[in-house]
């Protein structure tokens, strides 16, 4: 015969009263009201404490929690969460262990529950992963200056009109933000100024990561532009993302969502309030927040200045065998009595030429090919698929 464990307050009366008036077995009668001996016993031993009032529903939550958070703990999550209102809960969890490294904190579950129950965080939508791509070879960062990261942020205006280029430079081993600098304009003069003050500041990185648009780069030979041509001179090697792939410097642009979130919206009155405000969050960047994929420290924890000096354009070091001109002022070389075209980027510089076979000779600047002049046609600069770090010994 089935069991019925779920009886209405009415039978369980009726129950208790026919366990306690019948010459029966409890067993037989637990059988004719269809409910286990367990529940049958359950039910008896509340009637005979209480009466009738003990056989009302009661709550199932647990009489003792010994997990349950402190009512301190929730407060200070809360404080937390209102102070720093885009971090989750690792991020909680690593600043509550920093300013209480003695105490037994919460884990970071628990956090998480808090902030949902204080309907302070909201999960995010899921969003479908698309096909699997194949990366260009980049430079890994394997300790602190080996690559910078440089972009713009989007353009934006000041509550008084004035339009902001942010300039952005990163290290992208440790995070840390090396510069947020307010510009009125993206020119070349302006933003070889800004680098200027962070070599001498930070010293040299081995390794530049930007994309393809001015001023880093350029439609020409090798992607070069005046900028990345003066990086190139002081030392520095240059990697190019893909057109149209911001995901190539996609920790970059996570860092422009939260510099945007947390400087721009709104802006501030004029440029020079806006360039205060973003310093200030670039002090809380480095110096308060964790990161995830630093083990929950901060970048300052982790960043050290660059020991290469700045010390200005080292000149190249091509072998005797290459011919060697200079870039004139519209970007031609003088070679087999005339003129032929190289790049506007590179005027001034020293360009090499390599002999590949009859008639035709690789053009290198520093040790970067940049494309091929033939002989028989005169025609330009001949562009060559370019690579990363594509380099040749120049001791060769």
């Amino acid at each position: 015969m089935s069991t019925r464990n779920h009886l209405t307050l009415e039978q369980r009366v009726q129950f208790c009263q026919a366990a306690s008036q019948s010459h029966a077995s409890f067993a037989a009668v637990c059988r004719a009201f269809r409910i286990a001996r367990q529940t049958g016993y359950k039910w008896w031993r509340r009637y005979e404490t209480t009466g009738v009032t003990g056989l009302a529903e009661q709550s199932r939550r647990p009489r003792r929690c010994p997990f349950q958070l402190r009512p301190h703990w929730i407060e200070r999550i809360r404080q937390t969460r209102h102070r720093f209102p885009r971090w989750g809960a690792k991020k909680i969890h690593a600043w509550l262990r920093r300013e209480f490294p003695r105490a037994r904190k919460p884990a970071v579950s628990s956090i998480g529950r808090v902030l949902r129950r204080l309907h302070l965080s909201h999960p995010r939508p899921r969003r479908p992963r698309g096909p699997a791509r194949t990366w260009p070879p980049f430079r890994t960062a394997r300790h602190p200056n080996e690559v910078w990261t440089v972009d713009f942020k989007g353009w934006f205006r000041t509550a008084d009109g004035m339009r902001c280029e942010p300039l952005t430079v990163r290290d992208l081993y440790s995070r840390y933000g090396l510069c947020v600098c307010i510009l009125p304009d993206r020119s070349e003069p302006q933003v070889r100024r800004q680098f200027v003050r962070l070599f001498r500041r930070y010293g040299l990185p081995h390794t530049i990561h930007c994309d393809q648009g001015g001023p880093f780069g350029s439609a020409g030979p090798a992607h070069l532009s005046r900028l990345s041509a003066w990086w190139i001179s002081l030392g520095i090697a240059m990697e190019y993302s893909r057109r149209g792939r911001p995901a190539d410097n996609g920790a970059h642009e996570q860092w422009h969502r939260e510099l945007k979130a947390e400087t721009v919206r709104p802006p501030a009155a004029t440029l020079a309030l806006q360039q205060a405000r973003s310093q200030r969050w670039l002090r809380y960047y480095n110096q308060d927040r964790p990161h995830e994929a630093l083990g929950q420290r901060t970048p300052a924890q982790r960043w050290r200045k660059s020991r290469r000096r700045y010390r200005g354009i080292r000149p190249p070091r091509y072998p005797k065998a290459w011919l060697q001109r200079r870039v004139q002022q519209r970007g031609e070389i003088y070679w087999r009595g005339g003129v032929r075209f190289v790049s506007e980027a590179l005027w001034g510089y020293q360009v090499a030429l390599r002999p590949k076979r009859k008639g035709v000779w690789q053009v290198y600047f520093y040790q970067h090919l940049i494309g091929q002049l033939h002989e028989p046609d005169h025609s330009p600069l001949r562009p060559v698929q370019y690579r990363h770090r594509r380099k040749v010994s120049m001791m060769s």
